[in-house]
């Protein structure tokens, strides 16, 4: 499975920006398309994940309230709706796929190539 990670871009604090993961293909050992991201310097954290089959989401409470993210099932498809942007968000924000809802990094694979978000205050 290869994800492509599109969408990213450089923005005004209180902005908003949308991402895009697609998938190749689904792989249905792992249901679950989680969103990453890693400052300069700093560890990859967790934002958000949603289930394939679901929709259930779960979100880092660090984002909470201010993104969003969908599936579109059939373009194999997953958008990380980013508003009210702030400079501590920018990072390179990561998509992968992963076993279940969860925050926990080891559990996914599959990275894509990781898009640029920076936010201006």
């Amino acid at each position: 499975v290869q994800l492509q990670a599109s969408g990213g871009g450089s923005v005004q604090a209180g902005d908003s920006l949308r991402l895009s993961c697609v998938a190749s293909r689904r792989d249905f050992s792992r249901d679950v398309m989680g969103w990453f991201r890693q400052a300069p310097g700093k560890e990859r954290e967790f934002v958000g994940a949603i289930s394939w089959t679901s929709g259930v989401t779960y979100y880092a409470d660090s984002v909470k309230g201010r993104f969003t993210i969908f599936r579109d099932s059939a373009k194999n498809t997953v958008r990380l709706e980013m508003n009210s942007l702030k400079p501590e968000d920018t990072a390179v924000y990561f998509c992968a796929a992963g076993p279940r809802l969860s925050g926990v990094r080891e559990l996914y694979g599959y990275w894509g190539q990781g898009t640029q978000v920076t936010v201006s205050s």
